[in-house]
């Protein structure tokens, strides 16, 4: 239990931040979905729209810690490997 004003106000951020954070995640996890969902689909044009959209949003996550960059680039290319694949057949 905090016992200093710097402590309490710390606490009340840190709980403050992993909401957003947490928010933040799901948001980037629901567009990966929307990719996967066109994949398994079979519609290369949607799923490539939505990876459109995914780029920025696991960039954002980096770049405020939510993701890990490697985590992130992986993602991103193993999702461009299965849309490219896709567009091959």
């Amino acid at each position: 239990m905090p016992t200093n004003a710097s402590a309490k106000k710390r606490v009340k951020r840190n709980e403050h931040r992993a909401t957003i954070n947490g928010a933040r995640r799901n948001s980037i996890r629901t567009f990966i979905k929307k990719v996967e969902a066109a994949l398994l689909a079979g519609d290369a044009n949607a799923a490539t729209e939505a990876l459109k959209v995914v780029q920025p949003e696991l960039a954002r996550g980096v770049s405020k810690g939510i993701v890990e960059k490697n985590a992130a680039s992986r993602k991103m290319s193993r999702l461009s490997a299965r849309i490219k694949t896709l567009k091959k057949a």
